[in-house]
């Protein structure tokens, strides 16, 4: 079908052009006094015929460029397509305004030259403007409409957007605390973290094949079974390669919170001054508090770093340090907390044997 259209517009083309060509044709050849060649009707045939016979070896090429056009404009997010079209019609207005101008100045060259390069140029010029600006103009629209809006607007707390990164969706935590309702706010999941997702779920290795189908199984019941809204963002930051720095982007340009396990992402976020929320940092604010002193029961599964120590670990994952516990292996005994270290990676509990205290 495509084919027999573009066959139909080559000949519609070729009978336009032989209409107001041909005749000049004849006359180079001195053929425009005959009665029959000079006939409008013959120019638009034999243009047609012309071009009909040019579809024999252009038309397969015009297809191959039509549909790689189409499908690039299917796979182009819809925001990227209207902006870049908003974009390429202001800079065709600008063309006109400035040919037009030009038009009053009577020089044949520049009237005939310049509307075209004015064309071409303003043309590129806006759409990539339209193209490259998105995210900016849709923040700037976002914001105008909610002052514009004839209701009485909702003050909106900067913040209540919730941007997910990759490592906290694999991580799987980020559902279960969604569910409590300790997360208000909306989820925003953008579309580049998506696509490192997926790529990670189509990885050869099994180990990280599993975390990426997990993580498209934890994003699967955010969206379904829990209560909350979550909206994915479709933009893309192209002259930005690193998703991290995709994601510090989109929180400076929506004023929303980046939720992340990320050690480093949290330390970029922090020295660019955007907030954000680290599930590691709730994770050991919600451990409970052990002060020195205090006894305990706990299984010595293994020896430590330095000599005589077992190690121990609490049900929410904490490790214990047990000095002189290396000869309780396999054993459950009753210690005392010595000290508690806190650390961005966690909490470390030491302690000593309550038997050897109770021998000294």
């Amino acid at each position: 079908m495509l084919r027999r259209i573009i066959q139909a517009c080559f000949l519609i083309i070729g009978g336009t052009l032989g209409i107001f060509l041909i005749p000049d044709l004849l006359t180079l050849v001195n053929l425009d006094g005959v009665p029959l060649v000079d006939s409008p009707y013959v120019s638009a045939i034999l243009g047609a015929i012309i071009f009909y016979l040019l579809t024999f070896w252009a038309v397969d090429h015009v297809t191959n460029f039509v549909k790689w056009f189409e499908e690039s404009l299917i796979k182009a997010p819809i925001t990227d397509v209207l902006f870049g079209s908003v974009g390429l019609f202001f800079g065709l207005f600008v063309a006109f305004l400035i040919g037009f101008t030009l038009n009053t100045i009577q020089v044949p060259v520049l009237n005939t030259v310049a509307p075209i390069v004015l064309t071409l140029l303003f043309g590129y010029l806006g759409f990539q403007v339209g193209f490259k600006k998105r995210d900016e103009l849709l923040v700037l629209f976002s914001k105008n409409k909610k002052k514009t809006s004839d209701e009485e607007p909702e003050k909106e707390h900067p913040g209540t957007l919730k941007i997910l990164d990759t490592s906290v969706i694999i991580d799987g935590r980020i559902a279960d605390i969604c569910q409590t309702g300790f997360l208000d706010g909306t989820i925003v999941i953008p579309q580049f973290v998506l696509e490192e997702l997926q790529h990670i779920a189509d990885s050869s290795d099994v180990l990280k094949r599993n975390r990426g189908r997990r993580g498209l199984d934890i994003l699967n019941r955010i969206q379904k079974e829990l209560e909350i809204k979550v909206e994915i963002y479709e933009g893309d930051f192209e002259e930005i390669q690193e998703v991290d720095s995709k994601l510090v982007k989109l929180a400076k340009l929506s004023s929303g919170i980046v939720v992340t396990n990320d050690f480093n992402l949290n330390k970029v976020c922090e020295l660019q001054g955007v907030s954000v929320l680290n599930i590691n940092d709730l994770a050991n604010a919600v451990k409970p508090v052990v002060l020195p002193g205090e006894e305990m029961s706990i299984q010595v599964i293994k020896d430590g770093k330095e000599q005589n120590q077992g190690i121990a670990y609490l049900d929410d994952g904490t490790m214990i340090v047990v000095e002189e516990g290396r000869e309780y292996i396999g054993k459950r005994i009753d210690v005392l907390v010595t000290s508690v270290l806190q650390t961005s990676a966690g909490r470390m509990i030491f302690a000593k044997p309550k038997l050897l205290e109770k021998a000294l």
